[in-house]
């Protein structure tokens, strides 16, 4: 018996709905206690903005996610979703709780960023705190390799580096959570194509968190991610991106397990592309600059608008062969 569709739209709509209303609440928070980017250098606003969109998503997901848990004790749902998802729930106790510890972590980290300026070695330090409690918790990617340290390294890694391809990706408006939103839908759907109704729940739920910010970013923003929010769906597609199972004896693709490089081709292309630069320049990777794929498209013409366009038509083309190709 397929799981029902309904109960990832309610999950979708609740993540929608919950960061949409709550970003008001948390720009006027934002404002009051000076949680905002000011004008200046490569910045093109010219007023100081509140950094509430990281907030915004993590209530779009905590607080679907706690009426979620409270329907399925107080049985709340039908018998057999409620049986599906509290199997699921259990099985995956661990797992679960050190990705929202995650999370959490990476909201945190990434405000006292944007709050103090963290030096690099710090927000590394910490990026890398969070990626080892998600390993050690179980989430790890093994592609086929029979070793613990393996699994342990290209887990941590691969935390870090999307983590940081959306950090790095966050510089126009709309851009890092419009790709955020595309690549969540898709490993919904490839979850939910695959009957693992779990992930997909989580991916529908932080798809509509996403979603539900996007009206205030963009095209012009009134409220921006900040670190704290390029960190948490950096963070969330990272983890998404390992909790599906691509291969499996029901789809033995051996190929399918690079879905997510495809799926997130975009940030990480643009990851790549400007450390490579900078170390060509002779500049430190971590320091920002205007040399990023959306910012060569308005170089050559485009407005910053139909930059973001595109780069989201590339990202659903892609997204739209990883599924066709899965």
């Amino acid at each position: 018996m397929p799981f029902p569709f309904n109960v990832y739209l309610l999950g979708f709509a609740a993540g929608f709905l919950a960061s949409l209303l709550s970003l008001p609440l948390w720009r006027a928070w934002s404002l009051r206690v000076g949680l905002v980017d000011d004008p200046g250098h490569r910045k093109i606003h010219a007023t100081p903005t509140p950094l509430a969109g990281g907030l915004a998503i993590m209530t779009g997901l905590l607080l679907p996610l706690l009426l979620a848990v409270a329907a399925l004790q107080f049985n709340g749902l039908e018998a057999s979703t409620i049986q599906r998802l509290g199997y699921g729930m259990n099985r995956r106790a661990v797992q679960l709780a050190a990705i929202l510890i995650g999370a959490v972590g990476m909201v945190l980290l990434g405000w006292w960023d944007d709050k103090h300026e963290l030096r690099p070695a710090a927000k590394f330090a910490g990026q890398l705190l969070i990626a080892t409690v998600v390993a050690a918790a179980g989430v790890r990617i093994t592609l086929f390799v029979e070793s613990r340290i393996f699994s342990y390294a290209i887990t941590i890694l691969w935390i870090l580096t999307v983590t940081n391809a959306f950090n790095f990706i966050d510089n126009m408006n709309g851009l890092c959570a419009g790709l955020g939103s595309i690549a969540a839908m898709s490993f919904a759907l490839t979850a939910a194509i695959h009957g693992q109704y779990l992930v997909a729940g989580i991916a529908f739920l932080s798809c509509g968190a996403m979603l539900g910010f996007l009206p205030f970013n963009f095209p012009r923003a009134t409220a921006f991610l900040g670190d704290a929010g390029s960190h948490l769906i950096g963070f969330l597609l990272a983890v998404l991106a390992i909790l599906p199972h691509f291969y499996s004896s029901q789809h033995p693709k051996t190929l399918a397990v690079f879905s997510p490089l495809l799926i997130l081709g975009v940030p990480l292309a643009d990851l790549v592309w400007v450390v490579l630069l900078r170390w060509q320049l002779g500049k430190p990777f971590y320091v920002g600059d205007t040399n990023h794929v959306s910012h060569r498209l308005v170089q050559h013409g485009l407005s910053s608008t139909r930059a973001v366009l595109l780069l989201w038509l590339l990202a659903v083309l892609l997204c739209s062969l990883c599924l066709l190709l899965g």
